[in-house]
């Protein structure tokens, strides 16, 4: 019997077991056996916890301590552990700096192949790993396993501190640093420091206003991937997050957050200047203008002011003409999302709106606030003039009344020698040196410098006279 068939090396290493489909020579008869399995496809060896099957003995080994957690191969300069001898010669390279692999199209080494096999698809761009469930493709084996999980819904890593549990580790070794107040990351700049590597990038394009993400539909840039997403979602009209409680939804997790707390009436954030209470930070600041009496959004086409971003994005349809909302059940259009929301329930005939003293309901909450002072004559204090039969519910509105009697007129132009009553008057008298026209009709492109004028001009539109 020959000397291969007993598993001995012939003498001065000769390889006379040759494959006769490559040609790859062996020094043993079984080392030839194993190898000829990758040419027939043949997996003779079976796990008896899943359906992993493979060639060799050796792999199936491997693979089982997959299931026992065995990490047999320990560093013994760290107290790195893994399952596989080769893993281990990797991460020596971590130790001794070695980087044997080497990209020929750029600078690029690793500590092995499998890494480098995964840097040349940058350059070549395949992505060769398909979800089957969705037109996702990636270059790594790692990033499909990741991504099928927000198909699953799977969270294997759970934090056993707290309930959180997410898709990724390095997710859940970011979260641990909430636990344990590490912030290992520093921005160069400033003295701002983060958990994340990710979250220190974002934070530096704050310093250099780069913006690397574009919209390919509109203009719109940003900074960060996450921003994109939401703004896109302005395009499609998608609104993924829905409340379990009404119907209401939103493009935005933050928006139904704060959505919630109108179901549980909670107001967390606070004015420390009086009693005010709201459900977002964004309405904060806005509030807290009112007390400085800081305007600090300007018209560049007029003079007006305002002190939110989004009634100066408004105030400059009435110069432009713009009317973004439309009704999808006839042809109107309008410049203000609120007027759409009320338009509406003309077609549906919902009032939200209820009297809480008599069965009265409308569709605006200004008809609401017009009706509830007849309706609560007899329960609210109404204060009345002491000269003549005029009467109201707010003591401001009888100051200004009180004026027409004693002549006062403490409010003045500094454009002209006119005096009125009441800083409203004020305020459109201004108007009209300014040429503002902040009264606009939401159905045609009429606007003006007095409510008084929007309301005779409305008439026209529903068949009235002027």
């Amino acid at each position: 019997m020959e000397s291969s068939y007993l598993d001995v090396p012939p003498a001065e290493g000769e390889k006379s077991h040759v494959c006769d489909t490559c040609g790859h020579r062996f020094a043993l008869q079984k080392h030839l056996r194993t190898h000829t399995l990758i040419h027939s496809g043949e997996k003779p060896y079976l796990c008896d916890m899943c359906d992993y099957r493979c060639s060799q003995m050796c792999e199936l080994k491997r693979h089982k301590r997959t299931h026992t957690g065995e990490k047999p191969y320990v560093c013994n300069i760290c107290s790195y552990s893994c399952s596989c001898l080769s893993g281990l010669k990797v991460h020596f390279r971590t130790h001794s700096g070695e980087k044997p692999y080497a990209c020929d199209t750029c600078e690029y080494k690793c500590t092995s192949s499998s890494i480098l096999q995964r840097h040349k698809r940058t350059h070549t761009g395949e992505k060769p790993y398909t979800c089957d469930m969705c037109d996702y493709r990636c270059s790594e084996v790692a990033k499909l396993k990741r991504h099928k999980r927000t198909h699953t819904g799977e969270k294997p890593y759970v934090c056993d501190i707290c309930l959180y549990s997410c898709s990724r580790l390095s997710s859940l070794k970011m979260h641990f640093r909430t636990h344990s107040g590490e912030k290992s990351y520093a921005c160069d700049t400033c003295e701002y420091k983060c958990t994340s590597s990710s979250s220190l990038q974002r934070h530096k394009r704050t310093h250099t206003g780069e913006k690397p993400y574009a919209c390919d539909t509109c203009d719109y840039r940003c900074s960060e991937v996450a921003k994109l997403k939401r703004h896109k979602r302005i395009h499609t009209g998608e609104k993924p997050y829905v409340c379990d409680i009404c119907s209401y939804s939103c493009s935005h997790l933050s928006g139904l957050k704060v959505h919630f707390r109108t179901h549980s009436a909670e107001k967390p954030y606070a004015c420390d200047k009086c009693e005010y209470k709201c459900t977002s930070s964004s309405a904060l600041p806005a509030h807290k203008l009112t007390h400085t009496g800081e305007k600090p959004y300007k018209s560049d086409t007029c003079d007006y002011r305002c002190t939110q971003l989004s009634n100066l994005k408004t105030h400059k349809r009435t110069h432009t003409g713009e009317k973004p909302y439309a009704c999808d059940t006839c042809d109107y259009w309008c410049r203000h999302l609120s007027s759409l929301k009320t338009h509406i329930r003309t077609h549906t005939g919902e009032k939200p709106y209820a009297c809480d003293t008599c069965d009265y309901s409308c569709s605006q909450m200004s008809c609401l606030k017009q009706h509830t002072h007849p309706c609560r004559r007899e329960t609210v204090c109404v204060t009345a003039c002491d000269i003549c039969s005029y009467s109201y519910s707010h003591l401001s509105r009888l100051k200004v009344h009180f004026r027409t009697h004693s002549g006062e007129k403490p409010y003045t132009c500094d454009k002209c020698e006119y005096k009125c009553t009441s800083s409203k008057s004020l305020k459109q008298q201004k108007g009209i040196h300014t040429g503002e026209k902040r009264y606009a009709c939401d159905t045609c492109d009429y606007s003006c410098s007095q409510p008084a004028n929007l309301k005779t001009h409305k008439l026209t539109h529903m068949g009235g006279k002027p």
